[in-house]
């Protein structure tokens, strides 16, 4: 005679827990590769700051970098140096923000990045 068969299956998946800033994060185990990597938080943190301060400018409710700096606490040069990542090519953006393809430069390179043409952003920020 057969058993019959159960009403429960039971998958195991090996996931371990890693606390980061005090906080619970479920990880693969390392010998699992990821089949994507989300981008890095500071990254998405500083192009939505960056606009934040585009539209600030363009809608009128500062008048300059300068005003801007001093509403954040922070100097002037900051601003001005971060506030290029609203000026980025749509198609870096897109491949940061809604795709979460990582950068291979640190967020300053990024920031110098929006200075070049948009044709040459790309293999900048994602060194193609």
């Amino acid at each position: 005679m057969n058993a019959p068969e159960p009403d429960t299956v039971r998958i195991f998946i090996p996931l371990a827990i890693k606390r980061r800033n005090g906080r619970p994060r479920i990880v693969p185990p390392e010998h699992i590769e990821q089949t994507q990597k989300r981008q890095q938080p500071h990254v998405l943190r500083a192009i939505a700051r960056a606009w934040a301060w585009r539209r600030k400018l363009e809608h009128g409710e500062a008048a300059t970098l300068s005003d801007i700096a001093k509403a954040e606490g922070v100097n002037t040069s900051f601003i001005s140096r971060f506030a290029r990542l609203a000026y980025l090519s749509p198609y870096v953006l897109d491949q940061l923000v809604v795709h979460g393809r990582p950068c291979t430069v640190a967020l300053d390179q990024l920031a110098a990045a929006a200075l070049r043409p948009w044709a040459e952003q790309p293999r900048i920020v994602f060194g193609e």
